[in-house]
């Protein structure tokens, strides 16, 4: 190769001093519901976020299987479960996390859980050009499945972004 120099038989390719690309964000959405799955799902995403720059968004989905049979008193009973189920949610969240990831927040969604965990991933990579955004969630055990293990499914089959499903 002309402008190469040559040791003895092989030949010498200096190095090249280019820099390495900039840390890609990470983005995790966590599906959380305090469930072992969930607590497992947030493990794996503090173990992936390990060594990067990123963020970890835990998202409770409550789910209302149907507003339409519930009286208005029902369904401001309901929601006020919700609002203490997110206030536990939360705090296990805080004291699994503590100590392990500087960045991470806490999110409720209402609807079905793969559409919102779908539509959080869209809302972080509008909010984060250039982020790189991924799903993690747990899977069920068969005692768990029709309602964590649906979602994994479900997820695998529409999700738009990398999905992790930890085991």
């Amino acid at each position: 190769m002309p402008g190469v120099p040559a040791l003895g038989h092989k030949r010498y390719y200096p190095p090249v001093n280019t820099p390495p690309p900039p840390a890609t964000d990470l983005r995790l959405v966590v599906g959380y519901d305090g469930s072992p799955p969930a607590t497992r799902a947030l493990d794996g995403a503090v173990n992936l976020l390990q060594g990067r720059t990123g963020r970890i968004h835990v998202v409770y989905v409550a789910h209302m299987a149907s507003m339409a049979e519930l009286s208005p008193g029902a369904v401001v009973e309901v929601e006020e479960s919700f609002d203490e189920i997110e206030q536990e949610l939360r705090a296990s969240a805080g004291e699994q996390l503590s100590g392990r990831v500087e960045g991470w927040e806490f999110e409720r969604r209402q609807g079905l859980i793969p559409s919102e965990l779908i539509a959080a991933t869209e809302d972080l990579r509008t909010a984060n050009p250039g982020a790189t955004v991924a799903i993690v969630v747990g899977s069920s055990s068969h005692t768990m499945h029709r309602m964590v293990g649906s979602a994994a499914v479900s997820l695998a089959r529409h999700s738009p972004v990398p999905l992790v499903i930890v085991p």
